[in-house]
């Protein structure tokens, strides 16, 4: 599964452009979640293309546009289109079914 490290700079850029499924995955190196999330989730077979990392101390205006209000967040974009927050356990499964659910929405514009 393709990783990338996303800045305030480019994440509009790389998410627009990207094709299919992009998992992405707010983080924090002071935060334990994160840094399980960080070390676990390349490992799983999840049904995206790619997770996509923003690390949040140093992406404040991400950290505002997207309404980050806890650590790790996880948010749906396919094709360059928004999908919206995934709030699920971290765990195959109910990451699984929360990207199955977010999917079936109608997108939105990226915020």
């Amino acid at each position: 599964m393709d990783q990338l490290q996303l800045t305030d700079f480019d994440l509009d850029q790389q998410l627009l452009a990207l094709p299919g499924v992009s998992l992405l995955i707010f983080t924090s190196v002071g935060c334990s979640s994160c840094r399980w999330a960080r070390h676990h989730l390349p490992e799983q077979s999840l049904p995206v293309d790619r997770l996509c990392w923003i690390d949040a101390e140093e992406n404040g205006g991400a950290v505002q546009r997207y309404g980050v209000f806890h650590l790790p967040s996880l948010f749906v974009i396919r094709d360059g289109e928004f999908y919206g927050a995934l709030r699920s356990k971290m765990s195959f499964e109910a990451i699984a079914v929360g990207l199955e659910q977010a999917l079936a929405r109608a997108p939105d514009e990226l915020p």
